[in-house]
Parts: C-alpha cells; structure tokens; sequence
C-alpha cells in the first residue's frame, strides 16, 4: 500500500519511536496518545483489517501485544491496561492497516470505552443463534 501511512514508517520513510521489533510485527508511540506510552502494534505485511489477516500474522500479533503488555505497564506505572483494535470505518478504524492499541490506563482517569445497552425480549436468543449458524457455514 504505497499511501498507508504504517508502511511507510515500517519501510522507514516516515520515523517513529520503535518499542518493539520481530520479524513481523513493529510497535511504536501512538503520536495522539490517550496516556503516555500509548502503543500501537502492527504487522509489517499489510492487512486492512481482522477480517483479512491470516490466522499466523494475527497469532504473532497478539503474542506481541502479549509481550508489550507488562513492560508497558512497568514502565508507565499505569494502574491498568486497555488493549483495543478497531476493523473497518464504522468501528473507528482509522487507519486502514490493522493495529492494535495498547493504552496505558489510571484509576480515575475519566477514559470511558463504550455505553452499554440492553436486548430487547428474545433479542440475546435470536443473535446467539445467528451466530452460531453464521460459525458453522
């Protein structure tokens, strides 16, 4: 993807402050961060999204934000972690390269993630069972 703007700081056309580097995932400082040491994970091979990545580069992501997770955690002195990962524009993906966030958090810190809701009567039932099926296909 020639105007993504994580490949070019993976090619090394763009700098970043790298925390963390394998053979197929980098992390670097989110630039916007909700706290200092807000990190973003990503893999070097493209992907937009979780819907595309193969199940390989998405296990090697993860045992890296698994391995970022307690040195961030140690280095912030956070009280907590958030991890999160968007897909696709309607969810607040950004930018269209998967990537996984990992967020520094403190008690009282104000951050809140999402409102939760209800399920209308038979509601939970009838998206189970559509999941279930969709599973199955």
């Amino acid at each position: 993807m020639h105007d993504c703007i994580f490949c070019k700081i993976i090619k090394g056309e763009i700098p970043c402050a790298k925390v963390y580097e394998s053979e197929s995932v980098i992390a670097f400082l989110d630039i916007s961060p909700v706290h200092p040491g807000h990190t973003l994970v990503v893999p070097k091979d493209h992907y937009e999204s979780i819907l595309d990545i193969t199940e390989d580069e998405y296990e090697k992501l993860q045992h890296a934000v698994w391995e970022l997770c307690p040195a961030i955690l140690k280095a912030t002195h956070a009280d907590g972690i958030s991890v999160g990962q968007s897909n696709k524009a309607a969810a607040g993906q950004v930018i269209s390269h998967i990537h996984v966030h990992i967020m520094p958090r403190f008690a009282n810190d104000g951050l809140k993630l999402w409102p939760q809701g209800k399920y209308q009567e038979g509601q939970m039932d009838e998206v189970k069972k559509r999941i279930v099926s969709a599973l199955q296909e």
